[in-house]
């Protein structure tokens, strides 16, 4: 049954791409926004996603949360249609709609030739980030998590490495091998820190403890490397501010635990800016 289901799912994506390579990428994007905002609830606990919020801010009133959760699902459907348009934002036709911050920076980074750890979380299309760290000419390698969805897999891959970033890592055991050795080769690194992993530790979120990656920590204290920051923000519907932040520079003294918590709380005031365009469908807190 679940073949049949990924199949189908794979069918319907499938002709959405087609559809909005026809339509071109605003009229796709709020079209993208109409049907998950139809069908999304539909798929998704409301529970969960109601719950994220309280614990993001426990003062919260009901008309806030719902406004929250109707913006979220827009947001969603914008980020799929986004995928039938990433050739075009990695080269010229959509980079009008992309606005950096801290270019100098990245600029630094693939001057100076020595790898950091880039570090976000799932906000908006936060695929783009990779993708600007990489045209911007620093060497990257992007650990990512498979779909569960082998047929849509493929599909996400070939994406992925043709115009995101070269050099995917599997999430994993394989995967940090092959982490660690292209960070020995000069490659930074670039991952997600907001989603639930059973080999991370304990680390504070928002008041309660959250199972969190220690990679970026690791990384830290082996090869004495820094931690950058990166946040991708959707202005108006259309277009992204990615905003690449300062490279922090750990004490070597500082336990993994407390470069952990430190990074989450960079996360918290991340979210804070737009929870919406947060992936508060994932049950960060189980």
């Amino acid at each position: 049954m679940k073949i049949l289901k990924y199949f189908f799912e794979y069918l319907i994506i499938k002709f959405f791409f087609s559809l909005f390579i026809i339509l071109g990428y605003r009229k796709s994007s709020n079209l993208g926004a109409i049907i998950i905002s139809t069908i999304g609830p539909l798929f998704k606990s409301k529970k969960i996603i109601q719950d994220n919020i309280k614990k993001i801010n426990n003062k919260i009133d009901n008309e806030r949360i719902n406004n929250i959760i109707k913006k979220m699902w827009s947001n969603y459907g914008r980020i799929l249609s986004d995928y039938m348009f990433i050739k075009d934002f990695r080269n010229a036709k959509l980079q009008e709609y992309i606005e950096i911050e801290g270019s100098d920076i990245l600029e630094k980074i693939k001057l100076e030739k020595k790898p950091v750890v880039f570090v976000s979380g799932h906000f908006n299309n936060f695929e783009l980030m990779a993708m600007q760290i990489e045209k911007s000419g620093v060497k990257l390698a992007t650990i990512y998590r498979p779909l569960n969805n082998f047929f849509l897999n493929k599909t996400m891959e070939d994406i992925r490495k043709k115009y995101i970033c070269k050099h995917q890592i599997k999430k994993g055991l394989p995967g940090v091998r092959d982490m660690l050795e292209f960070f020995k080769k000069g490659y930074s690194i670039a991952l997600m820190i907001d989603q639930r992993v059973s080999e991370g530790i304990k680390s504070n979120l928002f008041g309660q403890a959250a199972l969190t990656t220690t990679i970026p920590a690791q990384l830290v204290k082996k090869f004495k490397c820094k931690v950058v920051p990166i946040y991708i923000q959707r202005i108006n519907n259309f277009n992204y501010k990615i905003k690449i932040n300062k490279p922090i520079n750990f004490n070597q003294d500082e336990s993994i635990e407390n470069i952990t918590q430190y990074l989450n709380n960079t996360l918290e005031s991340m979210i804070l800016k737009n929870p919406e365009q947060w992936i508060l469908t994932h049950n960060r807190w189980k």
